[in-house]
């Protein structure tokens, strides 16, 4: 008789989906008796960004998937089109833990053992992005084994720009896909790759339109999928920022469809190769390259919840609420005053957070 070894037996998941799939050939017929376990955050409304209990879901999610025999792949994407995952849930950080250090030290146990659980899985895991990927979803993406994106996808940090560091895992990951330059950039500018820069510097295994034009896919109008020149002779790979071919791209946009059937098949075909391997042979190949990840991940992880959990009481306690309750468009502190003040020697108290909180800004007369 077999044992069932899941810490929480016959879990029913209710913040996010847990869905059982025929591993399928590439016809399209499904294989009897071989599954795909699709982990599917499932909070659309803010951006598929986690609240604390669907971390501890991901958790059991990924426990599930390890422990499930007729399972060859875990699959980690969310619902809709607009986001795989925005990070951690801004109304939970600004009402609930900015100002709480110990709070936030126990929510950070729990993100810290949801990437864990992922870097640790016991099947290969695929990240499927869907739409944006950016601050603690670069973090849980990064721990994936592989990723495949739809074009209509940005990939970033927010951090230094929101009052936190990028130590939830891409201190960490992003070295090892990008190189140390494009790493320091992303993780201290916090400027969004597209998906097409994101595969063309080594952080995604492979890139799928879904805009359909009638009968037509076509590729991300406002992506520039081909090298050019900028103004200044250097070659990019860029996203267009300004001026009539960007207002022409987001009108064809609006009369496009999004259909991300591609980006499943694509899914669907990367689990059929793998499940053309042997189990254990394969499963201790990715463990060995998992490897080079654990290996900064282990070090770091619990003196950057400690960082964290402390950066509570300062910066977070102002970046957080300000990107939450801050007027659209403007929802970030005033850099260069708290810059300013810092230097003057204020405390870091209430009254500075109050001074540099965003306003509304004035209309243009």
């Amino acid at each position: 008789m077999l044992k069932n070894h899941e810490l929480v037996p016959n879990h029913e998941f209710k913040l996010i989906r847990y869905e059982r799939r025929p591993l399928k050939r590439p016809s399209g017929e499904t294989v009897p008796g071989l599954f795909n376990a699709w982990i599917v955050m499932d909070n659309p409304k803010q951006l598929n960004s986690y609240t604390t209990d669907m971390v501890k879901e991901v958790i059991l999610a990924f426990r599930r998937a390890s422990l499930e025999r007729d399972v060859v792949c875990a699959v980690f994407t969310a619902t809709g089109d607009r986001a795989f995952c925005t990070g951690g849930n801004t109304a939970e950080y600004a009402e609930v833990y900015a100002g709480r250090p110990l709070e936030y030290r126990q929510y950070m146990r729990l993100f810290n053992d949801m990437v864990t659980a992922i870097l640790e899985c016991d099947k290969p895991v695929i990240n499927r992005v869907n739409g944006i990927r950016v601050a603690g979803g670069q973090e849980i993406g990064m721990a994936c084994d592989f990723t495949v994106a739809a074009d209509t996808a940005a990939f970033g940090q927010a951090g230094p720009k929101h009052g936190s560091a990028p130590d939830g895992g891409s201190t960490d990951f992003l070295p090892l896909y990008v190189g140390f330059a494009r790493a320091m950039e992303s993780c201290t500018l916090c400027e969004q790759w597209t998906a097409y820069e994101a595969y063309q510097y080594g952080l995604l295994n492979d890139v799928v339109p879904v805009l359909r034009e009638g009968q037509k896919f076509i590729p991300n109008p406002q992506v520039v999928t081909d090298r050019w020149i900028d103004e200044m002779g250097k070659i990019v790979y860029g996203k267009l920022k300004s001026g009539d071919a960007l207002r022409e791209a987001k009108e064809r946009m609006q009369k496009c469809e999004v259909d991300l059937s591609r980006l499943d098949a694509k899914v669907e075909e990367l689990a059929w190769k793998l499940a053309l391997t042997m189990p254990d042979c394969t499963t201790k190949t990715i463990e060995s390259l998992r490897k080079h990840k654990l290996e900064h991940w282990h070090r770091n992880r619990e003196s950057n919840r400690a960082w964290l959990a402390l950066n509570m009481a300062t910066e977070a306690k102002a970046g957080f609420p300000a990107f939450h309750f801050g007027p659209k468009g403007s929802r970030e502190v005033d850099f260069l005053l708290l810059r300013r003040r810092l230097a003057e020697g204020r405390p870091f108290d209430d009254e500075l957070i109050r001074e540099i909180m965003p306003r509304a800004k004035e209309p243009v007369s």
